[in-house]
């Protein structure tokens, strides 16, 4: 069985235990659990229209949930069970949709998984709510711990999130900042940080998660982390290039160039400039600022990359980072169908075509 087909024979498991964490009708009886028991009356139907429904809407979609399928693999990989590991896969699918929700809002998105963005049919407010929301709905499963954990391992998940929680945003903030224009001159080594603290930290989360429910030691939770958010990056990376070369991957986000029009600093703008004549770079410059919306000048922009074979940097440095993590972990796992499946994942990262 390879990757391709484990994500599909994963991704009904994994919904189901969505489903437990945040239901499509949600009733009293989950809102006590979730909240504790009211003091006065929850209003169950307007928690399922406002709550329930934009968010089965989004994760109705689609979306590979490569995310939970690493927590899974990493939990087998340390020698523990998928059935010990399945109830906690929504922590990390429901924090990257949580990411997803809020990310469109602040790059005024238009589209996402080939629909309008949640914020276009339910409003800004249920959207960013949302956002929130996805982000600490998980957290039931540790503070309700319905699957007896012990002590020391709902701590150390409590921890990671945390330290997670607060790198991502710090990522967010960095990337917003940057293609609003407020510095010109980034390095490839600073890209890469952003990259790993808004993209890579979901990855490293569920390889840790995994690591720890499966009762591995520091040293291969560390270096499960590691290689998380190895492939966290690669994807990344992956992504930036689909976004300008791949016509299916931008039907789904609704339109060409779309890092271009928000003005995106990415590893390709990056070695672009870096390479680039001073009249090209200036022109490039010119472009992201101006956060363009016709075909013709985001092409434009396209072109001057391509002309610097910037696609092609980015594609070796991607599956450089994943090569290099993988020798990391390799040596402290024993082989196993997991294991060779997580590095399956590794190379589906870099190498995917949607």
């Amino acid at each position: 069985m390879g990757i391709t087909e484990y994500l599909e024979r994963k991704k009904p498991l994994i919904d189901r235990e969505m489903e437990k964490a945040i239901p499509r009708k949600i009733t009293e009886k989950w809102l006590s659990f979730a909240l504790g028991k009211p003091d006065y009356m929850y209003d169950s139907e307007t928690a399922t229209r406002c709550i329930s429904e934009p968010i089965w809407d989004l994760l109705d979609r689609g979306g590979k949930r490569w995310r939970p399928a690493l927590a899974l693999l990493s939990c087998e990989a340390v020698g523990g069970k998928e059935e010990d590991a399945l109830p906690f896969t929504p922590m990390v699918e429901l924090i990257h949709n949580g990411t997803l929700s809020q990310d469109d809002v602040e790059d005024d998105s238009k589209m996402r998984r080939g629909k309008p963005c949640m914020h276009l049919i339910y409003g800004v407010d249920i959207a960013v709510n949302n956002g929130s929301t996805m982000y600490f709905l998980p957290l039931t499963l540790l503070y309700r711990n319905l699957h007896n954990l012990p002590e020391n391992k709902i701590r150390a998940i409590y921890d990671i999130y945390a330290e997670e929680m607060l790198r991502v945003s710090v990522g967010q903030a960095t990337d917003i900042w940057w293609h609003k224009g407020g510095k010109q001159n980034i390095s490839e080594g600073e890209y890469l940080q952003m990259v790993a603290n808004k993209t890579g930290v979901l990855a490293r989360f569920a390889a840790k998660l995994g690591g720890i429910v499966g009762g591995a030691d520091e040293k291969r939770i560390h270096a499960l982390g590691k290689f998380g958010e190895a492939i966290g990056v690669g994807f990344q990376i992956q992504d930036d290039i689909l976004e300008l070369t791949e016509e299916e991957f931008k039907k789904g986000k609704g339109s060409a160039g779309g890092d271009i029009h928000e003005g995106k600093r990415t590893l390709l703008v990056i070695k672009t400039l870096e390479k680039a004549v001073p009249a090209d770079r200036k022109r490039l410059v010119e472009i992201l600022d101006s956060h363009p919306t016709d075909e013709e000048t985001i092409k434009e922009a396209i072109g001057i990359i391509e002309k610097y074979g910037a696609i092609q940097y980015a594609q070796k440095k991607s599956e450089q980072i994943v090569n290099n993590a993988w020798k990391g972990i390799d040596s402290l796992l024993q082989d196993s169908t997991a294991k060779a499946l997580l590095h399956e994942l590794a190379l589906f990262a870099t190498k995917r075509k949607t």
